[in-house]
C-alpha cells in the first residue's frame, strides 16, 4: 500500500530547470532528468485517495495512484505498463500537457502541493525510451484497412491501436513528416523530435505504414481512399488560427499568424539538426519571406500556450525585446474556490520556462492598431487599456479613455486561439461539414455523417489539450474496430460528447 504520511514528510519539487543563459543558447529541452531519487520521493506523496479525483481531470483514464506507488517501491517494468495500459504516447503528454490531474489532486485543495504527476509520468516514459519501445505482436491480419488522415497524437494513437488490433493501417500526412504539430507546431526545447521519431519506429515495427506529402482531397481524392480501404478516421487537427482582420494595419508586413512562425523555426531547426549544423539558419515562410526574430522588437497577441511557445522560439532566435499581450486582467496566483472549485482546472497565473528567459507581459490590453512605417511594413502597435465583462453570454470588451500608447514592433505575431479545421477540399468529397464552432461534429459511434468516415481529435473537438486527443483517438479506434467486426471491444476511454471536468 502506498505510504500515508508521504505527503508530510515531502514539499513538492521539481527538477531544476537548465541554466537561462545555456538553454536559450540551443534549441535541447528546458528539463533535465529529474533522477531516480527525486522521482521516487515525489511519487511518495501520493496517498492513493478512495476516490483518486486525478482520474476524473484526467480524459484517459490514467491508473495515476498505481503507477505512482510502483515507482516509489521501486517497481519501474510494472509502473511502464500501468503508464502504457491507458495512454500511448506517455513522454508526448508528460512533457506538454498542462496537467489537469494535478489540478484535480487531492493535495490541491485550499492552495496545497499536488502530486508531481507530469513529472513522475515523463520519467517513467523515459526509462521506457532508454530501454527502447518494442513492438508488441500483432495478431493474424483481420484482412480489414484502415486509412487514418491526419498524423498528430490523434491519428497516431488511433493507428497504434488499430493496427494492434490487426487492421492494416495507413497513416496519410500532407507534410514531408510525419508527427502533425508535434513534428513543426510544438518547439524542440519543450519536446525533441527524437521522441517523435522513436514512437513512429514502434509503429513502423508494428505494421502502420506512413505516406507523407499527401494531401488527402488534392493529391489523391476521398472516393481513391475509399475505394482503397474499409474505414477511414479524420484527424486534421484545428488549424485555423485565429485572426483580426478588422484591426487598422493587419495587412502590413510582418504581422502573422503564431503559427506560420513556430512552423518556420520548427523547420530550420530541424534542417540544422539534420546537417549537424550548431545553429538554425534564418526562418522564412513558404515563399522566402523572413519570419525570424533576431535583432527584432517582437510583439505577441495572446496568452496561452502558443503564445508561450513563440516567446521561447524569440528568445532563442536573439530578438531586440518582446512584449506578450493579454486581453484579460492579470490571473491570480492561487485558485478562486468560489469561481474554480476544486477539482476543476483554475484560471490562475501560468509561467513558463520562457518566461523566465525575458520578455515583458502586460495584462488587460488590445491592439488599436498595427503602425505602418510608411513602406508597407509595420513599425509598432498601438495599444490601448480595456476592462472585460460578459453580458448575455457575450464579452463586451471597453477601453479606457486616454490609456493608448505605442509599442515598438518589427514582427507581430498572433497567438489568439483556433477557429477550427481548416476548410479543406477533403471536407465536401467525405460528404462531412464544419459546425459554428469550425469542427465537425461525430455520432455516438464517431462517425461523421457518411458511413465508414469517422473523425476525432481536435478536428473534432475543437483545438483542446493533447490527452483529449489520444484519448478521442483511442475511442475512435474502438469504434472503428467494432464497425469492421473485429473481435472484443479496444479500450474507449471517452465519449464523443464527452467534456471536461467543470463546475456545474
Amino acid at each position: 500500500m502506498p505510504d500515508p504520511n508521504g505527503f508530510l514528510r515531502y514539499d513538492r519539487r521539481l527538477p531544476a530547470r537548465r541554466p537561462v543563459p545555456v538553454r536559450i543558447s540551443d534549441w535541447r529541452e528546458v528539463y533535465p532528468p529529474a533522477g531516480e531519487e527525486l522521482v521516487r520521493e515525489q511519487a511518495t506523496r501520493c496517498m492513493d485517495c478512495g476516490i483518486p479525483f486525478c482520474h476524473d481531470g484526467c480524459p484517459l483514464g490514467n491508473r495515476i495512484p498505481d503507477w505512482n506507488d510502483l515507482v516509489r517501491t521501486g517497481s519501474w517494468d510494472a509502473a511502464v505498463e500501468s503508464l502504457h495500459a491507458t495512454n500511448n504516447f506517455p513522454e508526448f503528454t508528460g512533457r506538454l500537457c498542462p496537467a489537469p490531474c494535478e489540478a484535480a489532486c487531492v493535495l490541491s485543495i485550499a492552495g496545497g502541493q499536488p502530486v508531481t504527476i507530469k513529472q513522475v509520468e515523463v520519467e517513467i516514459a523515459d526509462v521506457a525510451a532508454a530501454r527502447g519501445f518494442a513492438p508488441r505482436p500483432v495478431p493474424a491480419p483481420s484482412g480489414r484497412s484502415v486509412a487514418v488522415v491526419g498524423s498528430g497524437p490523434a491519428g497516431l494513437a488511433a493507428a497504434q491501436q488499430l493496427a494492434r488490433a490487426g487492421h492494416a493501417v495507413t497513416v496519410y500526412e500532407r507534410d514531408d513528416a510525419i508527427g502533425g504539430l508535434l513534428r513543426y507546431g510544438i518547439p524542440d526545447f519543450k519536446l525533441e523530435k527524437r521522441h517523435i521519431d522513436a514512437r513512429l519506429a514502434q509503429l513502423a515495427a508494428e505494421g502502420v505504414r506512413f505516406r507523407t506529402g499527401v494531401n488527402v482531397g488534392v493529391d489523391v481524392t476521398a472516393e481513391q481512399l475509399r475505394a482503397e480501404h474499409d474505414a477511414v478516421l479524420l484527424a486534421c487537427g484545428a488549424l485555423q488560427g485565429r485572426d483580426t482582420p478588422e484591426t487598422p494595419g493587419r495587412a502590413l508586413r510582418g504581422v502573422h499568424q503564431a503559427m506560420a512562425h513556430l512552423v518556420a523555426a520548427n523547420r530550420v531547426v530541424a534542417a540544422a539538426a539534420t546537417a549537424g549544423e550548431a545553429r538554425p539558419s534564418v526562418a522564412v515562410l513558404p515563399d522566402g519571406t523572413p519570419i525570424d526574430a533576431a535583432g527584432r522588437h517582437v510583439v505577441i497577441i495572446g496568452g496561452g500556450d502558443t503564445a508561450a511557445d513563440c516567446l521561447g522560439v524569440a528568445h532563442r532566435q536573439g530578438a531586440a525585446g518582446v512584449h506578450q499581450l493579454d486581453l484579460y486582467p492579470q490571473p491570480p496566483q492561487e485558485r478562486d474556490e468560489a469561481r474554480d472549485p476544486w477539482p476543476t482546472w483554475p484560471w490562475i497565473l501560468r509561467s513558463y520556462p520562457a518566461h523566465e528567459e525575458g520578455g515583458e507581459r502586460v495584462f488587460a490590453v488590445a491592439v488599436q492598431e498595427f503602425v505602418n512605417d510608411g513602406t508597407g511594413q509595420v513599425r509598432a502597435v498601438r495599444i490601448a487599456e480595456v476592462t472585460v465583462e460578459k453580458r448575455d453570454g457575450r464579452r463586451v470588451v471597453t477601453v479606457v479613455p486616454g490609456s493608448e500608447r505605442e509599442l515598438p514592433a518589427d514582427l507581430v505575431l498572433l497567438a489568439i486561439g483556433f477557429e477550427g479545421t481548416e476548410q479543406q477540399p477533403l471536407l465536401a468529397q467525405f460528404g462531412v461539414t464544419r459546425n459554428p464552432r469550425g469542427a465537425v461534429d461525430a455520432g455516438d459511434d464517431w462517425q461523421a455523417g457518411t458511413d465508414g468516415v469517422f473523425v476525432a481529435g481536435d478536428m473534432h473537438r475543437g483545438a483542446s489539450l493533447i490527452v483529449w486527443a489520444i484519448a478521442e483517438g483511442r475511442a475512435a479506434a474502438a469504434a472503428i474496430h467494432g464497425y469492421l467486426g473485429g473481435p472484443g471491444a479496444l479500450p474507449a476511454p471517452v465519449a464523443p460528447a464527452a467534456q471536461p471536468l467543470a463546475a456545474r
